[in-house]
């Protein structure tokens, strides 16, 4: 044989052997896979992928008024929009037009403090979030508000709902700022303008339209101004400086005192709201504060069911919650 013949033969028992050795892996690897296959899962060490930030939030169903509410904003400019969403995967939308951005950007980053604070004070039985809306001019504010006529200049926001017949929810809740607020109000102003408006929503399917405003509005100051660290008299500056020279209020606010008309104190009638309701958290807790304004809040009030409101919370009457809460306000202003 010669060393051609030799090299020709080993060659081809060489291509002989690697065919073998390819099907042997072939089949080997076949039967592998075919039991990795039929391993029980819990046999299987698996490290899972770390879900991501956003897949650890659970999704949020939007807010049916916002498509309407983005095209009625595009009317008037184009719309920029802040989701904030909370941990418990409630969505809150605040909608401006790009040259309020420093606007937006405040107000989204308050309304998580603002919902957990009215939700402190009210309680979880609302929706717990909130649609934002800054307007552009008066003109969008009042169809953002569904307002007529013209807009005083005193409205910083308003909050505003669909019509609806309690026990149903109210829907369409939003809160809209009007253009200047956030440069008349200051970042604090704003937080605390937020902080009213949403205790408006949260109690609005409560609420009855025609109910007392020292309850409506004095609640919802309340709520803005709780825990904010400040005095009686930086709270009150108006009602504390009459309060000093003798002039206690002699009663209750009246409804029209509430009114931004000319030539009415309207700021005097937020204090005295504000001030009415502050006495009731401090005299007789927080708790029976929401109480009253569940009470109250049923719609127009004439004097028995004053009385009978104030008795069966507090245990005292309205001359008896007059007298000791014009006393509340001497004291302080004394101190």
């Amino acid at each position: 044989m010669t060393a051609l013949t030799r090299v020709r033969n080993w060659l081809a028992a060489k291509r002989r052997f690697e065919f073998v050795a390819t099907v042997a892996m072939v089949v080997a690897l076949t039967a592998v896979g075919g039991a990795l296959v039929l391993l029980p899962k819990s046999a299987l060490h698996v490290r899972p992928v770390p879900a991501t930030a956003d897949a650890a939030v659970p999704s949020a169903p939007a807010d049916p008024q916002l498509p309407e509410l983005r095209r009625s904003m595009e009317s008037y400019a184009p719309v920029v929009t802040r989701q904030v969403c909370a941990a418990d995967g409630r969505l809150s939308v605040v909608l401006g037009h790009p040259y309020q951005r420093d606007d937006v950007d405040a107000l989204a980053g308050d309304v998580g403090a603002a919902v957990a604070a009215v939700t402190q004070l009210w309680g979880t039985d609302w929706a717990r979030d909130a649609v934002i809306a800054v307007a552009s001019d008066p003109a969008e504010f009042a169809a953002l508000t569904h307002q007529t006529g013209e807009v005083s200049d005193q409205i910083a926001a308003a909050s505003v709902s669909d019509p609806f017949v309690p026990p149903a929810q109210p829907t369409g809740q939003r809160i809209v700022f009007s253009a200047a607020a956030g440069r008349r109000l200051g970042p604090e102003g704003l937080r605390e303008t937020l902080r009213h408006e949403l205790t408006h929503v949260a109690a609005r399917a409560v609420t009855a339209d025609g109910s007392p405003q020292w309850v409506l509005e004095g609640f919802a100051e309340y709520s803005a101004h709780r825990g904010s660290g400040q005095t009686f008299a930086q709270l009150a500056p108006t009602l504390i400086a009459k309060a000093r020279t003798g002039a206690l209020p002699a009663d209750l606010p009246a409804d029209e005192a509430f009114a931004p008309t000319p030539g009415n104190d309207a700021e005097l009638a937020y204090e005295q709201g504000w001030s009415a309701n502050a006495y009731v958290a401090a005299r007789f807790g927080e708790p029976k504060l929401v109480e009253l304004y569940r009470h109250l809040a049923t719609g127009p009030q004439d004097a028995p069911a004053l009385d009978t409101a104030l008795h069966s919370t507090l245990g005292i009457d309205h001359s008896d919650f007059v007298a000791r809460w014009r006393d509340w306000i001497k004291a302080r202003a004394s101190a």
